[in-house]
């Protein structure tokens, strides 16, 4: 009896130290944040569903593809990354210089997109989206005035308050979305609450960091941070066009229809795990790059953030997978019942995810950015390629693709990476 309370007491120590760990407070403050938002969007997932049409839904991704696909070009990842990497005495000046830099790719940004919603609209033959897609813009402008606190923020590990931003504009848009989908607004309902509900970043950024914008225009050392940050967009780049290019694909040649339906599987069943995996990515970067001098800490604590990933991520996929056929109809209605074999394979294109993403977050913090790069340049040209191919079947088989493509290459590009960083010392 005493050994056996022995060994449960030392179990429990073992536990509280784990738990007790800056990456698990960082993730759990994120995870419950996603959580928050995750039951705040199911509510307003449930509303689109019952008012919206396909067509509707159509739409809303052609706007909101276009406006991922623009975000990228911010450098937002790029530039706050070097900011979280960046030595204690370099810090000053890389944060002055990233303000500006921010201003001027934001700002170019915002012109750029206004004029591109006009051969979009071409492009899907539909004018519609001419004004939602120059609306969603005016958020590069706002960008710039919070980037660099955020980062420093994560920089400092507090990234409760991230968590924090992220439930105060997930509520507001959910319940702005809700009040004008009832309201009849269609896919404005949307739109709107993405530019008006971005200022709660701003307000909460700089009521909880001192730094503030410099006073001078300097861009010293813009060519260092932009050389860090030009392969990370251009992984962030290759990310965003393998993440929509699906529904490029199917709005092009299978309908406006066919494309809504394909995006509600995608939001429906992909949802709650992307939460998941971007918690788990936010709070992992700065874990690791705290940690980068140091080759066993390193080592530490990349597969030990592994791990609790996967004791999160693996059984909640294959969950929500499972239960599809029954909670769809439930949920949503039977409109929707045709999605289903949709949402599971989204669903389960999900699983290498996580592990895939760790790695490129490593060979960031060792500062192999480049390798990220010509690892996403192939696996975008291999993916593209093959939902070229599999789009003549129709969304079903892009579906299948997606599972095959993400569930064969991603697992061999991970083994290899960790192997790069940690099989030669």
């Amino acid at each position: 009896m005493v050994h056996f309370n022995t060994k449960t007491m030392i179990i429990t120590n073992k536990l509280k130290q784990v738990l007790s760990g800056q990456f698990i407070r960082n993730l759990g403050w994120l995870g419950g944040a996603e959580l928050a938002n995750r039951i705040f969007r199911l509510g307003t997932t449930f509303t689109l569903a019952r008012i919206f049409n396909p067509y509707d839904y159509g739409l809303v991704a052609v706007v909101l593809t276009t406006n991922e696909f623009a975000t990228v070009f911010t450098l937002r990842s790029g530039i706050g990354s070097k900011i979280i990497q960046a030595e204690e005495q370099d810090l000053k000046v890389i944060c002055d210089t990233s303000y500006w830099l921010n201003w001027i790719l934001c700002g170019s940004l915002f012109i750029i997109q206004c004029i591109a919603a006009f051969p979009i609209a071409w492009f899907y033959g539909n004018n519609q989206v001419i004004l939602p897609i120059c609306i969603c813009a005016l958020v590069y402008l706002m960008l710039p005035i919070f980037m660099v606190q955020s980062a420093l923020i994560q920089r400092e590990n507090r990234l409760n308050i991230m968590a924090l931003c992220n439930v105060t504009q997930s509520l507001l848009a959910n319940i702005l979305t809700i009040g004008l989908a009832i309201k009849g607004l269609g896919m404005w309902a949307v739109v709107l609450p993405i530019v008006l509900t971005t200022p709660a970043w701003i307000v909460i950024n700089y009521m909880n960091h001192s730094w503030r914008p410099p006073k001078s225009f300097r861009l010293e050392r813009w060519q260092e941070i932009t050389n860090f940050g030009k392969d990370i967009l251009g992984v962030e780049l290759l990310n965003k066009l393998r993440g929509n290019i699906d529904y490029l694909l199917v709005g092009r040649f299978l309908g406006i229809d066919a494309l809504g339906i394909y995006y509600f599987a995608f939001n429906a069943g992909l949802g709650i795990s992307l939460n998941v995996i971007n918690a788990f990515t936010s709070a992992l970067f700065p874990h690791l790059c705290a940690a980068r001098g140091n080759f066993k800490q390193l080592k530490e604590r990349f597969f030990s953030s592994l791990k609790t990933v996967g004791i999160f991520v693996v059984p909640l996929v294959l969950l929500q997978s499972s239960l599809a056929p029954f909670y769809v109809p439930i949920v949503f209605g039977q409109k929707w019942v045709t999605a289903i074999p949709i949402l599971v394979l989204i669903c389960l294109s999900a699983l290498p995810l996580p592990f895939s993403n760790a790695t490129y977050l490593l060979l960031n913090a060792v500062g192999k950015t480049h390798i990220n790069l010509y690892w996403n340049l192939i696996y975008t040209v291999l993916f593209a390629i093959s939902l070229l191919v599999a789009v003549k079947w129709g969304i079903f088989w892009v579906a299948a693709t997606v599972l095959i493509c993400q569930g064969l290459c991603q697992p061999i590009f991970s083994l290899w990476g960790i192997r790069y960083v940690f099989g030669k010392k």
